[in-house]
Protein backbone atom coordinates (compact mmCIF):
# COMPACT_ATOMS: atom_id res chain seq x y z
CA UNK A 1 0.00 0.00 0.00
CA UNK A 2 1.04 3.79 -0.31
CA UNK A 3 2.70 5.32 2.31
CA UNK A 4 0.96 8.92 3.81
CA UNK A 5 1.05 11.44 5.95
CA UNK A 6 -1.69 12.02 8.13
CA UNK A 7 -1.55 14.76 11.16
CA UNK A 8 -3.69 17.39 12.80
CA UNK A 9 -2.54 20.80 13.54
CA UNK A 10 -4.25 23.14 16.08
CA UNK A 11 -6.97 21.29 15.80
CA UNK A 12 -10.14 22.59 17.92
CA UNK A 13 -13.70 20.67 17.22
CA UNK A 14 -16.63 20.49 19.98
CA UNK A 15 -20.29 20.26 19.33
CA UNK A 16 -22.40 24.08 19.05
CA UNK A 17 -21.00 26.06 21.92
CA UNK A 18 -19.21 23.04 23.91
CA UNK A 19 -15.42 23.02 22.95
CA UNK A 20 -14.10 19.42 23.37
CA UNK A 21 -10.45 19.15 21.81
CA UNK A 22 -8.50 22.32 21.99
CA UNK A 23 -5.23 22.94 19.79
CA UNK A 24 -5.19 19.62 19.07
CA UNK A 25 -1.55 18.53 17.26
CA UNK A 26 -0.43 14.73 16.29
CA UNK A 27 1.03 12.68 13.67
CA UNK A 28 -0.49 9.67 13.11
CA UNK A 29 2.79 6.85 12.52
CA UNK A 30 2.08 5.33 8.78
CA UNK A 31 2.01 1.52 8.55
CA UNK A 32 1.27 1.35 12.60
CA UNK A 33 -1.26 -0.10 15.10
CA UNK A 34 -2.40 3.91 16.81
CA UNK A 35 -4.79 3.85 19.77
CA UNK A 36 -6.40 6.70 21.68
CA UNK A 37 -7.68 5.83 25.41
CA UNK A 38 -8.73 8.06 28.18
CA UNK A 39 -11.35 8.43 29.78
CA UNK A 40 -15.40 8.79 28.94
CA UNK A 41 -15.86 12.66 27.54
CA UNK A 42 -12.35 13.33 26.92
CA UNK A 43 -12.18 13.95 23.34
CA UNK A 44 -11.09 10.53 22.23
CA UNK A 45 -14.01 10.40 19.74
CA UNK A 46 -14.45 13.76 18.79
CA UNK A 47 -10.80 13.45 17.47
CA UNK A 48 -11.72 10.57 15.26
CA UNK A 49 -14.57 11.74 14.27
CA UNK A 50 -12.62 15.44 13.02
CA UNK A 51 -9.96 13.07 11.80
CA UNK A 52 -12.34 10.90 9.67
CA UNK A 53 -14.28 14.32 8.07
CA UNK A 54 -17.70 13.39 10.09
CA UNK A 55 -17.56 16.62 12.44
CA UNK A 56 -15.91 19.83 10.98
CA UNK A 57 -13.18 21.54 13.03
CA UNK A 58 -14.03 24.68 14.51
CA UNK A 59 -10.42 25.56 13.35
CA UNK A 60 -6.84 24.03 12.85
CA UNK A 61 -6.71 21.54 9.92
CA UNK A 62 -6.28 18.09 9.15
CA UNK A 63 -3.86 16.97 7.29
CA UNK A 64 -3.70 13.92 4.95
CA UNK A 65 -0.68 13.95 1.93
CA UNK A 66 -0.16 17.30 2.74
CA UNK A 67 -4.08 18.38 1.88
CA UNK A 68 -6.80 19.51 3.92
CA UNK A 69 -9.31 16.03 4.80
CA UNK A 70 -12.39 18.55 4.99
CA UNK A 71 -11.52 19.79 1.28
CA UNK A 72 -11.27 16.70 -0.05
CA UNK A 73 -13.77 15.05 -2.42
CA UNK A 74 -15.60 12.28 -0.68
CA UNK A 75 -15.36 9.56 -2.73
CA UNK A 76 -11.46 10.49 -3.33
CA UNK A 77 -11.10 10.18 0.64
CA UNK A 78 -13.06 7.42 1.25
CA UNK A 79 -10.16 5.14 -1.23
CA UNK A 80 -8.00 5.89 1.10
CA UNK A 81 -9.56 6.30 4.34
CA UNK A 82 -12.16 3.79 5.71
CA UNK A 83 -14.00 4.56 9.06
CA UNK A 84 -16.30 2.12 11.47
CA UNK A 85 -17.77 4.68 13.84
CA UNK A 86 -19.33 4.08 16.90
CA UNK A 87 -22.90 3.29 16.42
CA UNK A 88 -23.51 2.89 13.00
CA UNK A 89 -27.25 2.65 11.54
CA UNK A 90 -28.10 0.34 8.86
CA UNK A 91 -30.40 0.71 6.08
CA UNK A 92 -34.02 -1.64 7.54
CA UNK A 93 -33.85 -5.28 5.51
CA UNK A 94 -30.43 -5.35 4.48
CA UNK A 95 -28.74 -8.29 4.36
CA UNK A 96 -25.16 -8.92 5.67
CA UNK A 97 -23.68 -9.54 2.38
CA UNK A 98 -25.17 -6.28 0.84
CA UNK A 99 -23.91 -4.17 3.75
CA UNK A 100 -20.24 -5.75 3.52
CA UNK A 101 -20.80 -4.98 -0.35
CA UNK A 102 -21.12 -1.19 0.38
CA UNK A 103 -17.21 -1.25 1.41
CA UNK A 104 -16.80 -1.46 -2.27
CA UNK A 105 -19.02 1.77 -3.19
CA UNK A 106 -15.64 3.77 -3.56
CA UNK A 107 -14.06 1.52 -6.24
CA UNK A 108 -16.90 1.95 -8.25
CA UNK A 109 -17.05 4.52 -11.05
CA UNK A 110 -19.71 6.12 -12.84
CA UNK A 111 -20.21 3.19 -15.52
CA UNK A 112 -18.44 0.77 -13.73
CA UNK A 113 -19.67 -2.81 -12.88
CA UNK A 114 -19.38 -4.87 -9.69
CA UNK A 115 -16.18 -7.09 -10.93
CA UNK A 116 -14.80 -10.64 -9.35
CA UNK A 117 -12.23 -8.01 -7.44
CA UNK A 118 -15.27 -6.63 -5.55
CA UNK A 119 -16.43 -10.34 -5.25
CA UNK A 120 -13.15 -11.93 -4.02
CA UNK A 121 -12.82 -8.52 -1.74
CA UNK A 122 -16.39 -9.27 0.01
CA UNK A 123 -15.74 -12.81 0.31
CA UNK A 124 -12.51 -12.50 2.28
CA UNK A 125 -13.94 -9.38 4.61
CA UNK A 126 -16.50 -12.34 5.54
CA UNK A 127 -13.97 -15.09 6.14
CA UNK A 128 -12.04 -12.55 8.18
CA UNK A 129 -14.67 -11.81 10.52
CA UNK A 130 -16.00 -15.31 10.46
CA UNK A 131 -19.48 -13.64 9.11
CA UNK A 132 -19.55 -15.55 5.73
CA UNK A 133 -22.37 -18.19 7.54
CA UNK A 134 -24.45 -14.43 7.60
CA UNK A 135 -24.46 -13.31 4.76
CA UNK A 136 -28.13 -13.92 3.46
CA UNK A 137 -29.19 -13.14 6.99
CA UNK A 138 -30.84 -9.36 6.97
CA UNK A 139 -28.65 -6.82 9.72
CA UNK A 140 -31.41 -6.54 12.14
CA UNK A 141 -31.81 -10.07 12.61
CA UNK A 142 -28.48 -10.54 14.49
CA UNK A 143 -27.03 -10.15 18.04
CA UNK A 144 -24.71 -6.71 18.39
CA UNK A 145 -21.81 -8.86 18.87
CA UNK A 146 -22.36 -10.36 15.37
CA UNK A 147 -23.82 -6.62 13.91
CA UNK A 148 -20.46 -5.49 14.99
CA UNK A 149 -18.40 -7.99 13.13
CA UNK A 150 -20.37 -7.35 10.01
CA UNK A 151 -19.94 -3.73 10.24
CA UNK A 152 -16.05 -4.27 10.28
CA UNK A 153 -16.57 -6.74 7.48
CA UNK A 154 -17.48 -3.61 5.38
CA UNK A 155 -14.99 -1.66 6.32
CA UNK A 156 -12.56 -4.44 5.77
CA UNK A 157 -14.17 -4.82 2.26
CA UNK A 158 -13.32 -1.04 1.79
CA UNK A 159 -9.64 -2.14 1.60
CA UNK A 160 -7.83 1.33 2.37
CA UNK A 161 -4.71 2.75 3.23
CA UNK A 162 -6.05 3.60 6.55
CA UNK A 163 -8.76 2.69 8.47
CA UNK A 164 -9.93 4.21 11.77
CA UNK A 165 -12.19 2.57 14.47
CA UNK A 166 -14.59 3.67 17.33
CA UNK A 167 -14.37 1.59 19.69
CA UNK A 168 -14.39 -1.79 17.53
CA UNK A 169 -15.32 -4.39 20.25
CA UNK A 170 -18.68 -2.79 21.07
CA UNK A 171 -20.93 -5.25 22.48
CA UNK A 172 -17.96 -8.06 21.97
CA UNK A 173 -17.48 -11.19 24.34
CA UNK A 174 -13.74 -10.92 25.47
CA UNK A 175 -13.42 -14.09 22.91
CA UNK A 176 -14.09 -12.04 20.37
CA UNK A 177 -12.77 -9.04 21.14
CA UNK A 178 -9.26 -10.53 21.03
CA UNK A 179 -10.29 -12.17 17.44
CA UNK A 180 -11.22 -8.63 16.37
CA UNK A 181 -8.15 -7.02 17.81
CA UNK A 182 -6.23 -10.13 16.31
CA UNK A 183 -7.67 -9.60 12.59
CA UNK A 184 -6.61 -5.82 13.09
CA UNK A 185 -3.12 -6.95 13.60
CA UNK A 186 -3.21 -9.27 10.83
CA UNK A 187 -4.27 -6.57 8.19
CA UNK A 188 -1.27 -4.37 9.99
CA UNK A 189 1.43 -6.69 9.45
CA UNK A 190 -0.17 -8.20 6.04
CA UNK A 191 -1.44 -5.31 4.28
CA UNK A 192 0.66 -2.46 6.34
CA UNK A 193 -2.41 -0.42 6.72
CA UNK A 194 -2.19 2.36 9.44
CA UNK A 195 -5.02 1.95 11.96
CA UNK A 196 -6.40 4.22 14.35
CA UNK A 197 -8.84 3.22 17.07
CA UNK A 198 -10.62 4.15 20.00
CA UNK A 199 -10.29 1.77 22.81
CA UNK A 200 -11.86 1.84 26.35
CA UNK A 201 -9.92 -1.37 27.35
CA UNK A 202 -6.69 -0.06 28.91
CA UNK A 203 -4.82 -3.71 28.60
CA UNK A 204 -6.14 -4.42 25.24
CA UNK A 205 -4.73 -1.28 23.72
CA UNK A 206 -1.41 -2.04 25.27
CA UNK A 207 -1.39 -5.52 24.02
CA UNK A 208 -2.41 -4.43 20.59
CA UNK A 209 -1.18 -0.94 20.27
CA UNK A 210 2.11 0.12 18.40
CA UNK A 211 1.45 3.85 19.45
CA UNK A 212 -0.48 4.92 22.00
CA UNK A 213 -2.31 8.43 22.67
CA UNK A 214 -3.53 8.86 26.13
CA UNK A 215 -6.50 11.78 26.42
CA UNK A 216 -7.65 13.87 29.28
CA UNK A 217 -9.75 16.95 28.67
CA UNK A 218 -9.56 17.01 25.26
CA UNK A 219 -5.34 17.13 25.51
CA UNK A 220 -3.00 14.49 24.37
CA UNK A 221 -1.19 13.75 28.24
CA UNK A 222 1.16 11.40 27.20
CA UNK A 223 1.95 9.64 23.75
CA UNK A 224 4.21 6.99 22.59
CA UNK A 225 4.64 3.34 22.73
CA UNK A 226 3.24 1.34 25.02
CA UNK A 227 6.52 0.23 26.76
CA UNK A 228 7.44 4.00 27.36
CA UNK A 229 4.48 6.14 28.59
CA UNK A 230 2.04 3.41 30.56
CA UNK A 231 3.01 4.05 33.86
CA UNK A 232 1.59 4.34 37.24
CA UNK A 233 2.07 8.34 36.81
CA UNK A 234 0.49 8.46 33.59
CA UNK A 235 -2.53 6.42 34.97
CA UNK A 236 -2.98 8.43 37.57
CA UNK A 237 -3.13 12.03 35.83
CA UNK A 238 -4.84 10.34 32.83
CA UNK A 239 -7.77 8.59 34.60
CA UNK A 240 -7.47 9.42 38.01
CA UNK A 241 -6.77 6.01 39.28
CA UNK A 242 -4.34 4.73 41.44
CA UNK A 243 -2.80 1.37 39.88
CA UNK A 244 0.14 -0.97 39.55
CA UNK A 245 2.12 -1.57 36.45
CA UNK A 246 3.69 -5.11 35.71
CA UNK A 247 5.00 -6.66 33.15
CA UNK A 248 2.28 -9.03 31.21
CA UNK A 249 4.29 -11.97 31.06
CA UNK A 250 3.19 -13.73 27.66
CA UNK A 251 3.25 -10.58 25.52
CA UNK A 252 5.91 -7.97 27.30
CA UNK A 253 3.38 -5.22 27.28
CA UNK A 254 2.40 -3.01 30.53
CA UNK A 255 -0.23 -4.77 32.31
CA UNK A 256 -2.38 -2.02 34.30
CA UNK A 257 -3.95 -3.97 37.81
CA UNK A 258 -6.35 -1.08 39.32
CA UNK A 259 -6.38 -0.60 43.04
CA UNK A 260 -9.59 0.41 44.38
CA UNK A 261 -10.05 1.18 48.02
CA UNK A 262 -10.10 -2.51 48.86
CA UNK A 263 -7.59 -3.16 47.31
CA UNK A 264 -4.54 -0.83 48.31
CA UNK A 265 -1.55 -2.24 49.76
CA UNK A 266 -0.98 -2.40 53.42
CA UNK A 267 -2.54 -3.72 56.41
CA UNK A 268 -6.20 -5.13 56.39
CA UNK A 269 -8.62 -4.54 59.42
CA UNK A 270 -10.64 -7.50 59.71
CA UNK A 271 -13.57 -8.38 62.38
CA UNK A 272 -11.13 -10.81 64.16
CA UNK A 273 -8.26 -8.30 64.03
CA UNK A 274 -10.67 -5.68 65.98
CA UNK A 275 -11.47 -8.26 68.50
CA UNK A 276 -8.31 -9.59 69.54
Amino acid sequence: MATHTFATHQLSAGYGERAVIEKLDLVIPHGKITTIVGPNACGKSTLLRSISRLLTPRSGQVLLDGKQVHKTPAKELAKVLGLLPQSPIAPEGITVADLVGRGRQPHQGIFSRWSAADDLAVAAALDDTDTAQLADRAIDELSGGQRQRVWIAMALAQQTDILLLDEPTTFLDVSHQVEVLDLLTDLNRRAETTIVMVLHDLNMAARYADHLVAMRDGQIRAEGTPEDILSEAVIRDVFGLESKVITDPTTNKPLMLPLGRHHMAGPRTTAANSLA
